[in-house]
């Protein structure tokens, strides 16, 4: 069932607001690389606020309430944890190799300029609990299907991602591997 329409005159509204104040750095990290730099959006707390917001309105549309917020590491650690608190559920961090103590679960993939892992604590999730994974960029993928093989290590259940921004000349949707893509792919911002 459709939101209601000023539901999604704001989720429009927001999108537009936010994609003004992400700027461009060409040949970032390495050369043929363009950077999406979000510093300027998160330098705004009201854009911040209102960027959030629409991406809780997504997800309660597409979804409903998760059990659990889990963000990737650094930039999903940002939005994630104001998501978390909003439904008044726990955040969980996703670390790279080797930032978290005791007993881990880990993924290796593969990035758009390279490869890297994913780690979290073996108990970070409970078992059954319906997670929202959160990071910054979804380019190809690889970075959310590792989050969610960790959250099905952990015996929870992956209910959608959010992002802040697409990539879509990368084809991340591609072979997405939860079902409904365009309920389980949420992202606020979507560039070609």
């Amino acid at each position: 069932m459709p939101s209601p329409p000023h539901l999604q005159k704001e989720i429009s509204q927001s999108a537009q607001a936010v994609a003004t104040r992400i700027e461009d750095v060409e040949d970032f990290p390495i050369p043929g690389v363009t950077f999406k730099d979000m510093g300027p959006l998160w330098r705004d707390p009201v854009l911040s606020k209102r960027a959030i917001g629409a991406m809780i309105l997504m997800v309660e549309e597409a979804q409903g309430r998760p059990d659990c917020v889990v963000g990737i590491e650094s930039r999903g650690f940002i939005f994630g944890p104001a998501m978390a608190l909003h439904w008044d559920v726990p955040f969980v961090p996703f670390r790279k190799q080797g930032k978290l103590p005791g007993v881990l679960n880990r993924v290796s993939y593969d990035l758009e300029y390279g490869s890297a892992e994913l780690e979290c604590q073996a108990n970070a999730l409970k078992p059954g609990m319906r997670v929202l994974i959160h990071d910054d960029v979804f380019a190809t993928g690889g970075t959310a299907r590792a989050a969610m093989q960790l959250v099905e290590a952990c015996n929870a259940v992956t209910m959608a991602c959010t992002f802040i921004i697409e990539l879509n000349g990368l084809n991340g949707r591609e072979g997405w591997p939860l079902s409904s893509v365009n309920e389980t792919c949420l992202s606020l911002v979507r560039y070609k």
